[in-house]
């Protein structure tokens, strides 16, 4: 039989090892029997997003998840997750991809990048399109007010932020122009709705405050849908758009 002075000790020893237990949790082996659930959504957006080597739209995505899965609200979580990490979820043009997040985008500045400044004719024709699209050459130069060379255009379209969308339903059936999502991925723009408005414009500057009377800024239209004026793009018109100018075209006197 044992003692009473042994009796003690092995109760001192339980009470010890229970009160560790409560201090200091469960062990190492405990927690990875029983790991954090992640749910599978957002680890099934995770491997898409990260394999893709171009943004996704929502449908895209939709497709790829099991039946039920709320997808909007499964990529706002996401979005909240990597909000502070160095990559973050972002929306662009309506689709959404991974990228670094912009505090570090001094990281990536090895990189040796040629800017080239366009031409204030270019950067003219550019709001122009963006604003007004969809928009022919010859409605660019009406509301420029002066005949635009040729090159000025081409230099857009190079840029891949301006594209051909059909052709209007006029007399020589002239090419009509719009953005592209590379135009909204370039200037940080979610839509072409985030374009500034008559009275953001008048606060930057950039815009004479005294405009004639009934002056206004059109809202852009998202809509890739052909308009009841316009017919579809034919084979070729893409580098009908970009083919050299030609001679007669040369001695018109352009300004630009």
């Amino acid at each position: 039989m044992a003692s009473l002075a042994e009796m003690r000790v092995i109760e001192a020893d339980d009470v010890a090892e229970d009160g560790a237990a409560e201090v200091f949790g469960p062990t190492r082996e405990e927690v990875s029997e029983h790991p954090q659930a992640r749910p599978e959504e957002l680890r099934l957006l995770e491997a898409l997003l990260f394999a893709s080597a171009e943004p996704l739209d929502t449908a895209a995505l939709a497709k790829r998840m099991p039946e039920g899965v709320d997808v909007k609200a499964a990529l706002l979580q996401l979005q909240a997750d990597y909000a502070h990490r160095g990559v973050n979820l972002v929306r662009v043009a309506n689709k959404w991809t991974f990228r670094t997040a912009g505090d570090l985008a001094w990281l990536m500045t090895r990189e040796s990048t040629e800017t080239r400044r366009l031409s204030r004719a270019a950067i003219e024709m550019l709001a122009i399109i963006a604003y007004h699209q969809p928009v022919t050459r010859a409605e660019i130069e009406d509301i420029r007010g002066v005949v635009t060379s040729k090159g000025t255009l081409d230099v857009l379209l190079e840029t891949g932020w301006v594209k051909p969308r059909g052709r209007r339903k006029t007399p020589g059936r002239p090419l009509t122009f719009g953005t592209t999502e590379a135009f909204l991925s370039q200037f940080s723009l979610e839509s072409l709705g985030d374009l500034p408005g008559l009275e953001e414009l008048k606060g930057t500057g950039l815009l004479d405050s005294r405009l004639p009377v009934g002056f206004s800024v059109p809202m852009p239209s998202d809509d890739p849908a052909l308009r009841d004026d316009e017919d579809p793009l034919e084979i070729g018109d893409l580098e009908l758009a970009l083919a050299p100018v030609a001679d007669a075209e040369d001695g018109n006197g352009s300004a630009d």
